[in-house]
């Protein structure tokens, strides 16, 4: 089974880098994860039968500035986790490959397949 959806590109607050007191943090990752599952949900992602799940994780970023793929990796946890709410998959049993792309467009492209 494959699910391709379309995340929104995780906000600057998520980065490693940024330097938020915990509660404007943890509002933004909330609000960060319940978007992206309902990005997912609104494309016909939804629960799936799988023990494994291998994503891939294309990130086209808003602008031609450099981005390091760490740091965007660790912005898109929490819409990671709402993608996990919806597939029902724990993420601790996905694997995980990344990619930028060359293109602008500010979203991150997931393509799930049950391992």
């Amino acid at each position: 089974m494959e699910i391709c959806v379309t995340l929104p590109w995780p906000p600057t607050a998520l980065s490693p880098n940024a330097r938020l007191h915990w509660a404007k943090l943890a509002r933004a990752k909330k609000a960060y994860r319940l978007a992206c599952a309902w990005q997912a949900k609104a494309q016909g992602a939804g629960r799936i039968e799988a023990d494994k799940l291998h994503l891939s994780l294309t990130f086209y970023p808003p602008t031609r500035r450099a981005y390091d793929l760490d740091n965007a990796l660790a912005r898109m946890k929490a819409g990671l986790d709402g993608l996990a709410d919806v597939l029902g998959v724990d993420d601790s049993r996905w694997s995980l490959s990344i990619a930028r792309a060359d293109a602008v467009g500010g979203y991150v492209q997931v393509l799930a397949c049950a391992a």
